[in-house]
């Protein structure tokens, strides 16, 4: 089985203003380890791939060749969502290798347990290897309204499960319910198909012309959450969207008052804060709990952890005031 590893970087997201820009959005920070998120995903993923390739925009072509100089890439000829994406990618793997088995990753997130993850993988494409269509489930570790879940049905032979559902962000309540259900786990986005098995679905459901008339959409809402042969392999692997500045506690190292702090940076009688000094000045911060303080050299910001998700209003607000040069 030859295996092939997509990167999907075309995101822009705006959760991590100001460290992120439009020119260096998430994919392109070092928000986990020592390496940006795009480097530690292909490094987590080369060992068992024949190839990786980076699916990414214009803008972003340099930084992919910077921090991942071993990728094929893939430019997007506009912005879209991820189905055309995978359609791109799939179709440039197939030529290049036919019946090979592509592993669909997203750029940004954090894998803490890299052997387990890449023995998921493996699991994926053995089940993936009839030609269904195969979606990692995350194991839950806490009541999340944030994530979309899949509801695993019968095990099949080779291990995997039927999904019998695909299901949106639950409220709060429900979500506590999906924790304690073995049944229900996050979908985080990670696919695993026959590349052929993949084009025949995108062409079934729209996604077979050229880039550009492709409708714009979600791979889980085009394709996945349509097709009746989709299968789930479980997974528990210490994984992460790093969805915001609020989510570095889970992937960085704390002090011993579960303070994440990087930088010139001095934090006294403080619990629970993320302090990044990155503007290449000092900060300090008394007396406080529960905040994010994130010094970009040329702007900052500071937000309580609980709100964290709101930066992207800053992000709203510059915009209308036409402050460019801070996006």
């Amino acid at each position: 089985m030859s295996f092939h590893a997509v990167i999907l970087a075309g995101g822009s997201g705006t959760r991590f203003w100001p460290l992120s820009r439009a020119k260096r959005p998430k994919q392109f920070l070092a928000l986990a380890t020592q390496r940006t998120l795009i480097a530690e995903t292909f490094a987590r993923v080369e060992p068992i791939a024949h190839a990786v390739w980076v699916v990414c925009g214009k803008d972003h072509l340099d930084a992919v060749q910077r921090e991942v100089p071993k990728a094929q890439v893939i430019v997007e000829p506009m912005a879209r969502n991820t189905a055309p994406a995978i359609a791109l990618a799939c179709r440039a793997v197939e030529r290049a290798d036919p019946g090979a088995t592509i592993a669909i990753l997203p750029s940004d997130h954090h894998i803490g347990r890299p052997d387990d993850f890449r023995a998921a993988l493996q699991a994926a494409a053995r089940a993936a290897d009839g030609g269904d269509l195969v979606t990692i489930g995350i194991r839950p570790t806490r009541a999340e309204t944030g994530y979309g879940y899949l509801r695993r049905g019968a095990q099949r032979p080779d291990g995997s499960y039927a999904v019998d559902a695909f299901v949106e962000k639950p409220d709060a309540a429900t979500a506590g319910k999906y924790l304690r259900d073995p049944a229900y786990s996050w979908n985080a986005g990670i696919f695993v198909f026959r590349a052929d098995a993949m084009l025949d679905a995108l062409g079934r459901h729209g996604f077979s012309g050229d880039f550009e008339s492709m409708p714009s959409i979600s791979i889980d809402y085009g394709v996945m959450e349509k097709e009746p042969r989709i299968a789930m392999v479980p997974g528990d692997f210490g994984w992460s969207d790093v969805g915001s500045f609020a989510a570095l506690p889970e992937v960085r190292a704390l002090d011993d008052r579960g303070n994440a702090v990087s930088g010139d940076a001095v934090v006294v009688d403080s619990d629970d804060c993320v302090v990044l000094a990155e503007g290449g000045r000092l900060v300090a911060a008394v007396g406080l709990s529960g905040f994010c303080i994130v010094d970009a050299g040329d702007a900052v910001l500071v937000v309580p952890r609980d709100r964290a998700q709101d930066v992207r209003a800053v992000v709203e607000a510059l915009k209308k005031q036409g402050r460019g040069d801070k996006l």
